[in-house]
């Protein structure tokens, strides 16, 4: 099939559509990918990228066509609004131009903002082509959990563009099983939302790190809790530090963060004075291809989320690459990401925003010897096999492609 994938965020900037378009490629199919110019999440232009292009890319058999867009800076709530507005116009009014003649299906992914459904919209209309929303993040309700917005009058303008864009999608694809009830009420029916989890990509792997690596020189000796993805205000890091304070009593417990955002300042200024600078390391943003090995060096692997209604609906992608690399999980959150890491047993899921519950569940995941922790790893695996495998979802949505064309 002719596959347009609609999307703000793409290579190389690390997004999991990245594996997705990939994969569909390697299938047969002929995949274009309709983006933005790459500036996620350190808000500059990636190293060969300016608003002089370039605009078109071959890359593994897929043909990238960007448009121009604003960085998005710091991450201030004016930048960030304007590198939204900045994509969806210029997406929008170059779609007939940009993208291809021939397209059987639209596929659109959608971490924030949703505004990516206008440009994908106007194509299904200009292609006449059916069109699958992949939600990845709800909108309006995480604009107002994280206090991105705050005016109930633009909340309520974003429900509405919400509600306009899913009614006219011929799948809304929910990441989490949490996310089809806030999808339905927005008038979609049943029958067309359709649980759509992340997989990891095939880099998310057990390894095996030699006794000389230089990764091991990198951590500090001792019980490693390592965090990777972004510094943001949904990540609640003000419980992480708080608990990371409450165990400087333990000389071996160690915080290693990999990762950038608009909050990651903040924690730098935070651990300087609360005196962590012992206890909590920040490494940075690293490749993807890099962290599995990392992983393989940790006690436990975290992933936090603040407490708000909408994060207790998704599940967040690190907990798929954290299952599939085998290693023990700790969990700071509650809904759909606490369940699956229960459910797999793969390691101690904590209420959110409860610096003394994640504090416990360090000192628990350190009581256990590393055989115990090996095991709820290798059920880690197996979980991850079981529901995120990726060739299963890659087959799943070949089969709702095919249903959505009426092609064999």
């Amino acid at each position: 099939m002719n596959v347009l994938i609609v999307t703000q965020y793409f290579w190389p900037e690390s997004f999991r559509i990245n594996d997705l378009a990939d994969g569909l490629c390697k299938r047969g199919h002929r995949v274009t990918v309709y983006t933005g110019l790459p500036n996620y999440p350190g808000g500059r232009f990636f190293p060969g990228y300016s608003l002089a292009g370039p605009y078109t890319e071959e890359r593994n058999g897929m043909r990238i066509l960007r448009v121009p867009l604003v960085p998005r800076g710091g991450g201030g709530r004016l930048r960030l609004a304007l590198n939204y507005f900045s994509h969806a116009v210029c997406a929008t009014l170059l779609a007939a131009l940009r993208c291809p003649r021939e397209v059987d299906v639209v596929l659109v992914y959608e971490p924030s903002p949703v505004t990516i459904g206008l440009p994908a919209v106007l194509v299904k209309r200009l292609r006449r082509a059916p069109l699958l929303f992949w939600v990845q993040d709800l909108w309006p309700q995480s604009l107002e959990a994280t206090g991105a917005v705050r005016s109930r009058t633009m909340l309520a303008a974003v429900e509405r563009l919400v509600r306009w864009i899913y009614r006219r999608c011929d799948r809304v694809l929910v990441q989490s099983r949490g996310f089809a009830a806030p999808v339905a009420r927005q008038g979609v029916p049943e029958d067309r939302i359709v649980y759509f989890p992340n997989s990891a990509e095939p880099l998310y792997g057990p390894r095996v790190v030699e006794p000389a690596a230089p990764e091991r020189a990198e951590l500090p000796a001792g019980f490693v809790v390592m965090f990777a993805g972004n510094i943001g205000a949904a990540q609640d890091f003000p419980t992480i530090l708080e608990a990371a304070g409450r165990l400087r009593g333990y000389d071996d417990i160690h915080w290693v963060v990999f990762g950038d955002g608009r909050m990651k300042e903040w924690v730098v200024r935070e651990v300087e004075a609360r005196g962590l600078a012992g206890r909590v390391h920040l490494l940075g943003q690293r490749p993807a291809e890099a962290m599995p090995r990392f992983f393989a060096l940790a006690d436990a692997l975290l992933v936090t989320l603040r407490r708000e209604p909408i994060f207790s609906f998704t599940i967040p992608s690190k907990i798929q690459s954290y299952l599939a690399c085998g290693r023990p999980v700790i969990a700071a959150l509650d809904g759909e990401g606490a369940r699956v890491v229960e459910e797999a047993g793969a390691g101690y899921a904590v209420p959110p925003e409860d610096p003394a519950a994640l504090a416990a569940a360090v000192l628990q995941m350190r009581a256990l010897d590393a055989a115990g922790r090996a095991a709820m790893g290798e059920r880690g695996i197996e979980y991850f096999a079981r529901c995120f495998d990726r060739n299963r979802l890659l087959d799943q949505l070949e089969t709702l492609m095919r249903q959505v064309t009426g092609k064999a």
